[in-house]
């Protein structure tokens, strides 16, 4: 039988190993408290779908898309930025939709939308999202609106796809080369970007969304649960991760080649996008016009919908029609076509072959 003194001997010999221990036991505890599973795609849907969405099949994702306001009115395609949804534009929704016909979506990799088998998730790829977009719904040519990385994706669309835009608005946009922000960085990381992605998501939007509106009003409990149950819609976390390690810098160098009716929408208290960079996009972009709203943040369209809409409304012009293409001429009788089987175009050649 041991006495207490080697008992007290024997703890002091293996003190790490109970440190270890404890020390293990808390980090499963914080990791099984901060673990969030991704969320049933059905419970999503019914929760944040309404009578005016629906699913359809764009380049091989089902697509959250809602087509709503004026069916006769001027196409408005509308992009959300990085980790939103297409319920950001509802505001515009509401002010536009006596005069424009307005189309947002959820990006793969974000809302109810979710993974894209392409497994790509640049502003590139996020281009040719929207061209398949414009052609399932059989949209020729239509006004873009973009917000911060949605903002991107449209100035890059209209420099690469000039003939499908009659006018782009950038809002808050994502442009010129910076470095990339903290968490970008930190996701970057391999182990601590692929095991971080799960933990709960609720702190960090509140932050980022407080972070986002000028106005602390903005970021309520609805809000906040809505953006953070959306990211747990399985494959947008995923997809989050992929984005932050595969985004090249954005080279604003097509910018100074951009032909299409811009107009650039900015909150001067925007604390992620400084409101330099709009001066920027108007300095590049040929009959660029500027608004800049003093008293907003960097989802300026959230918040004050009626007056960043009404700049919309008055900057927006009917698309003009295409003149249709004029037919290829008819080919002559055969009796003008020589033997060896080449068209004679000339009224004197083909008197000449009789």
């Amino acid at each position: 039988m041991l006495s207490g003194s080697t008992w007290l001997h024997a703890i002091r010999k293996w003190h790490w190993l109970f440190y270890l221990l404890f020390a293990l036991g808390a980090l499963a505890g914080v990791a099984s408290w901060a673990y969030s599973p991704s969320l049933s795609p059905e419970m999503l849907t019914a929760r944040y779908a309404n009578d005016k969405s629906k699913f359809i099949d764009v380049a091989g994702v089902r697509a959250h898309v809602r087509d709503q306001g004026s069916p006769d009115g001027i196409p408005l395609v509308l992009i959300h930025g990085a980790g939103g949804s297409l319920h950001v534009w509802e505001g515009w929704v509401r002010e536009l939709g006596s005069k424009a016909r307005l189309i947002s979506v959820d990006l793969p990799g974000h809302g109810l939308t979710g993974a894209w088998p392409r497994d790509e998730y640049t502003v590139e790829a996020y281009g040719d999202f929207i061209e398949a977009l414009a052609d399932a719904l059989n949209l020729d040519r239509f006004v873009l609106a973009g917000h911060s990385l949605g903002g991107a994706v449209a100035w890059t669309f209209a420099a690469t796809r000039p003939d499908r835009v009659s006018q782009i608005i950038l809002i808050d946009a994502a442009g010129e080369n910076r470095e990339a922000p903290w968490p970008t960085r930190l996701a970057r990381l391999l182990v601590v970007g692929d095991i971080g992605i799960y933990f709960k998501p609720e702190q960090w939007v509140r932050r980022k969304l407080s972070e986002a509106y000028a106005d602390p009003a903005m970021v309520t409990a609805e809000r906040v649960k809505r953006t953070a149950e959306l990211q747990r819609f399985p494959g947008n976390r995923e997809a989050s991760l992929q984005r932050a390690r595969t985004q090249e810098p954005l080279d604003p160098t097509p910018l100074r080649g951009l032909a299409v009716a811009t107009l650039i929408l900015w909150g001067a208290q925007d604390r992620w996008v400084p409101v330099a960079d709009a001066f920027r996009f108007q300095n590049d972009i040929r009959a660029a016009k500027l608004e800049v709203f003093e008293k907003l943040g960097h989802d300026p369209m959230e918040e004050d919908p009626k007056a960043t809409a009404a700049a919309v409304a008055a900057f927006l012009k009917p698309i003009p029609v295409r003149p249709a293409p004029i037919p290829p001429p008819a080919d002559p009788p055969e009796s003008i076509r020589p033997a060896g089987g080449n068209q004679v175009t000339s009224r004197k050649a083909a008197n000449h072959v009789r």
